[in-house]
Formats: C-alpha cells, sequence, structure tokens
C-alpha cells in the first residue's frame, strides 16, 4: 500500500477479516435459528460493510496504479499515455476516499441511531422568547417529518399567545440522534417582535437539549429513589385542562432530577411518559459525566452540547443563521425554520468530525 500507512491498513485488514468471519457467522445453520444473535451479528456487520467497501475501492485503485507504472516506460507511446491517465484519475480519486475511510474508523458513538428526547424552553426575552421556541419546535419537528421519522409530544406548557415556555417530544427514527446531536445550546433570534410599535430589533434566546432515549437495559432507576406526586393538569391562563389528578411529577431523589407530564387525560399514561424522559435525563447526566472525565482526550467535542453555550444567531432582518461552534453563516433563515436543516446540519457534521480527525491525528 503506497497511499495509507502501514498502521492502518493492518487495522483495515483486521476489519476485512473481521468482516469475512461475520459473513459466514450469519450464513451458520445455529446463528439463523437464534433471532437475538442473528440480529446482534447482522447490526455488526452492516456497520461495518461501508468501511470495508471503501478500504476495497482503495486497494483496486493501488492495484491499478501499480499495474499501469509498469506500463508507463512502455516504448508503445499510445499504451504509456492510456497508463498515464490512469494513474491520474486514480490518485485524484484517492484523497477522497483516505479520508471517508478515516472518517469511518473514528470511534463510533453508539448513541447514534437512537431516538431523542428533545427539549425546548423559552430563555430570556419573556413572551418573544416563548413565541420564538415554538418556531423552532415547528422547525425540528417538520424537519422530522422530511427524514420520515415520528414525534410523539411528551409534555408542554404553552403560553396565551400561541408560544411555549417548555415543550418536551420524542422523536422516533433511525439515526434521530446522529442528525440532532450538536442542537444542544442556546439559540439566539434577532427581530421585531409583532407587538413593538416603534419597530425596534429585540434579541431573545432559546434553550435546547437533545438527549438519546435510553432503554432500560442501561440504567437501572431504583423505585426507592423516586418520589411520586399527583395535581391537576392545567393550561395558558391557568384553565384547568382536566379537573382529575392526572398529571404527574417524578423527582428521583439522588439527582434531584424533577420531571412533570400532563399532556395526557389518563394518570398512567402521564406517568410513563414522565419516566421516559427522567431516563432521558439520567443518561444524558451519566454521558456528560463521562464526558467530563475523558476531556482531556475528547478534544474532538466541538459542540460540546453545554446548555450554556449559546450556538447559534437567527437574524430575520438579514434572514442570516450563524452557527458560531463553527463559524458558518448561511442566508437561509426562512428555509431552515421551516425544516430544510440539510443546508445546515450535514456541513455542521462534517466540520466536527475534520475537528475529530485533527484530534485523533495529534493525539497519535
Amino acid at each position: 500500500m503506497r497511499f495509507l500507512d502501514r498502521q492502518l491498513k493492518q487495522k483495515l485488514q483486521g476489519v476485512e477479516r473481521h468482516f469475512f468471519e461475520l459473513e459466514r457467522s450469519l450464513a451458520a445453520p445455529e446463528v439463523l435459528a437464534d433471532n437475538e444473535r442473528y440480529q446482534k451479528l447482522a447490526k455488526e456487520h452492516s456497520d461495518l460493510s461501508e468501511t470495508v467497501e471503501v478500504f476495497r475501492q482503495i486497494s483496486r485503485l493501488e492495484d491499478d496504479i501499480e499495474a499501469n507504472e509498469a506500463l508507463v516506460e512502455d516504448q508503445d507511446q499510445e499504451l504509456a499515455e492510456m497508463a498515464q491517465e490512469e494513474i491520474e484519475g486514480a490518485e485524484e480519486k484517492l484523497p477522497g476516499l483516505i479520508e471517508r475511510l478515516r472518517l469511518l474508523m473514528l470511534p463510533r458513538d453508539p448513541n447514534d441511531d437512537k431516538n431523542v428526547i428533545l427539549e425546548v424552553r423559552a430563555g430570556t426575552g419573556g413572551e418573544e422568547a416563548s413565541l420564538f421556541a415554538a418556531d423552532l419546535l415547528r422547525m425540528y419537528l417538520r424537519y422530522a417529518e422530511l427524514k420520515g421519522w415520528k414525534h410523539e409530544t411528551m409534555d408542554s406548557h404553552p403560553t396565551d399567545s400561541g408560544g411555549f415556555k417548555e415543550v418536551i417530544v420524542l422523536i422516533n427514527g433511525k439515526g434521530a440522534y446522529s442528525q440532532l446531536k450538536y442542537e444542544s445550546g442556546v439559540h439566539r433570534v434577532q427581530r421585531v417582535p409583532a407587538t413593538e410599535s416603534q419597530g425596534r430589533i429585540h434579541t431573545s434566546a432559546v434553550t435546547v437539549a437533545v438527549m438519546p432515549e435510553a432503554e432500560d437495559v442501561e440504567l437501572d432507576i431504583n423505585p426507592d429513589d423516586l418520589r411520586i406526586d399527583v395535581f391537576r393538569s392545567s393550561g395558558p391562563g391557568g384553565q384547568h385542562v382536566n379537573k382529575t389528578e392526572s398529571a404527574v411529577r417524578i423527582t428521583h431523589i439522588p439527582s434531584g432530577v424533577v420531571v412533570s407530564c400532563q399532556d395526557e387525560k389518563s394518570q398512567h399514561k402521564n406517568k410513563a411518559k414522565a419516566m421516559k424522559v427522567l431516563r432521558a435525563r439520567l443518561y444524558d447526566q451519566m454521558l456528560a459525566d463521562q464526558a467530563a472525565e475523558q476531556a482531556a482526550t475528547r478534544r474532538s467535542m466541538v459542540g460540546s452540547g453545554d446548555r450554556s453555550e449559546r450556538i447559534r444567531t437567527y437574524n430575520y432582518p438579514q434572514n442570516r443563521v450563524t452557527d458560531h461552534r463553527a463559524g458558518l453563516t448561511i442566508y437561509k433563515l426562512e428555509l431552515l425554520l421551516a425544516g430544510e436543516l440539510d443546508y445546515l446540519l450535514p456541513e455542521l457534521i462534517q466540520q466536527f468530525q475534520a475537528e475529530a480527525l485533527r484530534a485523533e491525528a495529534d493525539a497519535a
């Protein structure tokens, strides 16, 4: 191999051997008879397939270069020129493939395929902040619909003007967390509020939290650590949505995390939703603690997910959206708010991955 260093080549050859072993295992009768084992091996096979395919493409191109190099000095000038063209074409393709391969070799976030618990909260800016919280919620839900994902409201606290003080939504779709995980942080808006008679631009803020949905096996919650209270649901202006005590508040005593849910008329359903949100918050807290412990070596976290970090500004007068972490500005505010986040997210993710590659190279 001329274009891959020896260490990476050996690592990839090991990955390819393991890929072959997985293919043999998936065809074995004892594996086919064990659905749980089959699903586990099939997922691992799927996760490695792109890495192996890119490695094979690189190997074929390098073999082509080696074969054509032997023809460049051929006495047949036409054949030599064709061989040189083949070499140049292969060398042009290789850098992009090698970059892609290095990205695929980065440690994979085990939460990437998970569903998302999305929390949107109005911050500074009063009623204008709550209205922008509703705008961001619509943006994310529209994006989810464009991706073919499902969504379900877990809890909401609407305002009289049509905004939200807080809203929590479950977004259910393969890869949802991988696409939305960098959205956590403070989103700032600059615009003229509908109630502003002088036409002055106001600045408001909304906090977004994106958490992977936690499964029961990942987090063991002791029932004795929970305090569960019930109360009456209420809507905007204090009007009762339900005159029975169907709303549920769950307090996780060791951590102090409190979750409430009042969207359903059934106390049982509200409790189930509240537990789902509680589990996600505790799991997110556990991940944050692990990240803090590994901070010295995890310089790849360009988007740290810190709730206090101002990550983006939406400027309405200039139709401009600026992501401050990546230094990326796009003049497509209306399209982004309509859910067309593919104008922004892929480039952001690419920058985060590039930073991860640089961090890995520095650590090597």
